[in-house]
């Protein structure tokens, strides 16, 4: 990512950072011990010995990471795997001893995971064991350690211990507002209609990485370049979205007859149950085969942190149930088409019942549990999931003319955004999210059942 002025200039090196408030937070609190040791030492604090980021490919851990050094003052070294593997160990032990005679330094271990071909079972490698004792040995020469990995599983657990890397900060992938920023950063950098919806595309782009981001908008420009346009419409930005992320068709398909129709009702139904139980969630619906898949997809948003209560969670099984339900409703067939929606209904529902215990002690499978504990849980299993089916299948007939009017739309555009599916709504119902959501009386009934 590129640098970011706040207030006509930058206030420290991690501006160049979009987002990740606090992760920069913290690393700005190490630094400041580099930087200012004496007014710590007066507090009987040292110096810690390193700070691993860990998190998926993309996220911006490196540039984190420069951004600490930079931000430090201090001299650096960097060790990437550019070496044969005994060339390699002994490059890590000199560049160790640089630093110690070079003193105060940080030493940049970038994608630490990639110096040994371990795996989990194997967290042994020299080069790990040759870091360690490294690390130690710097203790008291004023060597501070950062390292960016992807996985942490193929690390030992003696190198990931307090007194070598003291903190280890995941980095996640941004969440809807730091999507958005780091989308009007790159977009400010290139030649627009006034058609840009950023909130939109940013529901499109969450929980995809920085670099991802980026590519999506590139992507975009190179259409418009393409086709000897001075400026990039939306079209371009939702055309390279959905061929970036989503793996589409750069050329559509052609329609495939009564199964589109199928199709369009499947996955219109996942749409107005996901609407009715928490309304406003759905990113993106499309009957586009992705993947490779003879189906469609829907994306929802979700800004529950990794938390999702007993009611969201049947809200999730209602939604994965919604595309049978519907086929059922309309068509009186069963959906073949559907074993996917329902492994992730039935593993919803056993979680809920046996991790959570929310039908009682008595169903959740501990070590070797006896015989008739499993077929307890299983039949609860069974029997929470049609009584949910059943309350699925009645929102899609109460629901009907919105969902008829999802599927009529899918079938002329074949794909729609949460933008769409809210005009639909309120042109059905005459009351926007908020109103829809206040007077729903879906989780009174899951509630009280």
């Amino acid at each position: 990512m590129n640098d970011i002025c706040h207030g006509g200039g930058i206030m420290n090196a991690f501006d160049k950072v979009i987002g990740y408030e606090a992760i920069k937070s913290e690393l700005l609190r190490l630094c400041d011990v580099l930087k200012n040791p004496d007014k710590y030492k007066k507090l009987g604090v040292t110096a810690p010995s390193g700070v691993l980021l860990y998190g998926a490919p993309g996220l911006g851990k490196s540039l984190m990471a420069m951004c600490f050094i930079e931000e430090s003052g201090l001299k650096s070294y960097i060790i990437r795997k550019d070496k044969p593997d005994g060339a390699f160990i002994d490059a890590i032990k000199q560049t160790y001893t640089e630093a110690k005679e070079h003193a105060p330094a940080i030493v940049f271990l970038d994608d630490m995971d990639k110096f040994a071909n371990e795996d989990e079972f194997h967290p042994d490698a020299q080069e790990y064991v040759t870091i360690q004792a490294c690390i130690d040995e710097c203790k008291a020469a004023d060597v501070f350690s950062i390292a960016t990995v992807n996985h942490t599983d193929s690390l030992p657990d003696s190198l990931l211990r307090a007194g070598r890397f003291d903190k280890v900060i995941a980095v996640e992938y941004p969440a809807f507002w730091d999507a958005k920023k780091i989308i009007e950063h790159y977009l400010n950098e290139k030649q627009l209609s006034d058609s840009i919806d950023v909130e939109e595309l940013a529901r499109l782009l969450e929980n995809h990485s920085c670099a991802e981001l980026e590519t999506v908008i590139n992507d975009a420009g190179i259409y418009a370049g393409f086709d000897n346009r001075d400026r990039i419409e939306y079209e371009d930005l939702k055309r390279a979205c959905i061929r970036r992320l989503f793996d589409g068709p750069e050329t559509d398909r052609p329609q495939r007859g009564e199964m589109e129709d199928v199709i369009a009702y499947h996955e219109a139904g996942h749409v107005v149950v996901a609407e009715m139980t928490e309304p406003g969630s759905v990113n993106l619906v499309t009957t586009v085969d992705y993947y490779g898949e003879n189906g469609g997809l829907m994306r929802v948003h979700d800004d529950s942190f990794g938390y999702r209560s007993r009611k969201q969670i049947e809200h999730d099984i209602m939604r994965e149930l919604g595309g049978k339900a519907s086929v059922e409703v309309v068509f009186g067939i069963e959906d073949v088409g559907c074993s996917s929606d329902m492994s992730s209904a039935y593993h919803n529902m056993a979680r809920m019942i046996d991790d959570s215990c929310v039908k009682g002690f008595d169903s959740f499978i501990y070590h070797d549990a006896a015989e008739f504990t499993k077929e307890n849980r299983d039949r609860l299993v069974a029997t929470e999931l049609d009584r949910i089916y059943s309350e699925t299948k009645r929102i899609l007939i109460e629901h009907r003319d919105f969902l008829d009017a999802v599927h009529d739309e899918l079938m002329e555009k074949r794909l729609l955004t949460f933008r769409d599916i809210e005009r639909i709504r309120q042109s059905i119902e005459g009351l926007s999210p908020a109103e829809v959501a206040e007077f729903s009386e879906v989780d009174k009934k899951l509630q009280a059942s």
